[in-house]
């Protein structure tokens, strides 16, 4: 039986690592791992860009950052260039989508029929002033992006969450009532997204847990990279924790936020199966990037190693092998054909030069392990573009106006060891260095998204306005009932 149906869950800032069917001991995540169980795994993706707005714009039209110039939060998605949202309701196919899009504005034409509480970039415009690059605003009035309390409890995250679950539930039974109407529903939960604030029942599975550290923390005598400190001194967090006690809070809250979005993935899968729909769905579940999580001492996303520019994949559905595991690299852009494909649409015609390929095609092949798969970040916190590459064994990160790394991920798959600079690895580092001009001019790039950003901030009335204009933390959620009421 061929798929008919898509239902696309999409979590925010989960690295692929904090899951059960990853091999994870201690965070608890059963219904993905139930979910990978009768499905494909692919333990080897990444986002396109690890930044929100950048990644969705991405994820949206299957084309990469520097092709759509989405560099920053301040640069959301309108609807241009189209995307596989169109591409369904070209041919009348029904596609709606629940919470988080962080795209510019419920009113654009996104690609969506309906959008069911959407959550987009405060006032069309998100971190104008977080664009302002080469250097940088250093951020002021908050102390820290993970926000100003991390712990037990609920936030409007979770609650929006619980909301934005609540909903879909619904519109799932509702669509069972619509059998011949085939459908691509798109559900964005914000968990383990910070604010590291956990429901009760999930931060108090791991109250008691033995908290690995997390590894080359500055304090044993490790040195950042340039471009990384650079990061680290503008996102003010590990240096910033009230205690001890209030530091390891954070990692509980992480774990116990990883296991609340499971649960809603579960509520989400289960619906599917109690109306009957889970026999001619495809389900995706995947998140937009990863979370550093005090690894390097650094905490948020927007780096390039594993921590932050990896996410989770996994597929399940008609035409997929259950309970396998495809090492084929992949990313968000191969979501483009996926999609068209698991509502019965052939991609071809719509690929249009886009580098994607789907995911029953990938995980059909034999493992690709020299996929190349490409990464870029022009956002907050940087002065210079970064992009990185993996290819093979080989992870490359290239820095503008900074020395380049290069890591061995089948001998070191934690990225303790910096290459690079090995006259023995000179002939590896050639080639990831051709590889990537392949794909793009690093150079010409990073003065390319300079030159949009400087334009977007003079449309604005200058540097002065530009600065005052965007949150300096997290998009708020949009208002909500409490869990359990009606929204």
């Amino acid at each position: 039986m061929s798929a008919r149906n898509v239902l696309i869950i999409m979590s925010d800032e989960h690295d692929p690592r904090y899951m059960g069917c990853s091999g994870n001991w201690i965070v608890q995540t059963p219904n993905l791992d139930r979910l990978a169980a009768r499905g494909v795994r692919f333990p080897n993706a990444y986002t396109p860009s690890p930044i929100c707005v950048p990644a969705r714009a991405a994820f949206a039209t299957g084309q990469r950052v520097f092709e759509t110039r989405h560099w920053d939060n301040a640069s959301p998605y309108t609807g241009t260039p189209k995307g596989w949202g169109h591409a369904l309701q070209r041919r009348g196919i029904r596609v709606e989508s629940i919470g988080k899009l962080h795209y510019r504005a419920e009113e654009d034409p996104a690609g969506f029929d309906v959008e069911h509480l959407p959550m987009h970039v405060v006032g069309g415009y998100g971190m104008v002033w977080a664009s302002i690059r080469d250097p940088y605003l250093k951020r002021e009035g908050v102390t820290r992006m993970l926000g100003e309390r991390v712990g037990r409890g609920e936030s409007p995250y979770t609650q929006y969450d619980t909301a934005v679950t609540d909903r879909a539930v619904q519109w799932l039974q509702d669509a069972a009532e619509r059998r011949d109407e085939p459908f691509v529903l798109y559900v964005g939960l914000v968990a383990p997204h910070f604010p590291l604030i956990a429901p009760p029942q999930f931060y108090d599975l791991y109250a008691d847990k033995e908290i690995p550290e997390p590894k080359l923390h500055p304090s044993t005598g490790y040195v950042r990279h340039p471009w990384v400190q650079a990061y680290a001194e503008f996102e003010l967090n590990e240096e910033n924790f009230e205690s001890p006690e209030e530091r390891r809070a954070a990692f509980t809250a992480y774990y116990g936020l990883c296991s609340f979005q499971d649960h809603n993935v579960g509520r989400l899968v289960q619906a599917l199966e109690s109306n009957g729909l889970v026999e001619d769905t495809l389900v995706i579940y995947t998140s937009d990037h990863g979370d550093n999580l005090g690894a390097r001492g650094v905490w948020g996303k927007s780096t390039l190693y594993q921590e932050s520019v990896a996410v989770p994949m996994i597929a399940a559905g008609p035409g997929l092998a259950s309970g396998s595991v495809c090492e084929t690299p992949v990313d968000l852009l191969d979501l483009f054909p996926t999609i068209l494909a698991g509502a019965g649409i052939d991609p071809a015609p719509e690929m249009d030069g886009r580098p994607g390929r789907s995911l029953f095609e990938v995980a059909a092949a034999a493992d690709d392990l020299e996929r190349p798969i490409f990464s870029e970040y022009h956002a907050a916190g940087s002065n210079t573009a970064a992009f990185m590459l993996r290819k093979g064994r080989w992870k490359y990160h290239h820095y503008v106006r900074f020395r380049p790394e290069l890591f061995d991920l089948q001998t070191d798959p934690e990225e303790l060891k910096d290459l690079a600079q090995d006259p023995a690895y000179a002939d590896v580092l050639r080639a990831m260095v051709a590889e990537l001009r392949r794909i793009c001019d690093p150079e010409a790039i990073d003065a390319m998204a300079k030159k949009d950003q400087r334009a977007m901030i003079e449309r604005y009335g200058g540097v002065e306005k530009a600065s005052k204009m965007g949150s300096k933390g997290a998009t708020p959620a949009p208002k909500v009932g409490k869990p359990g009421e009606p929204t």
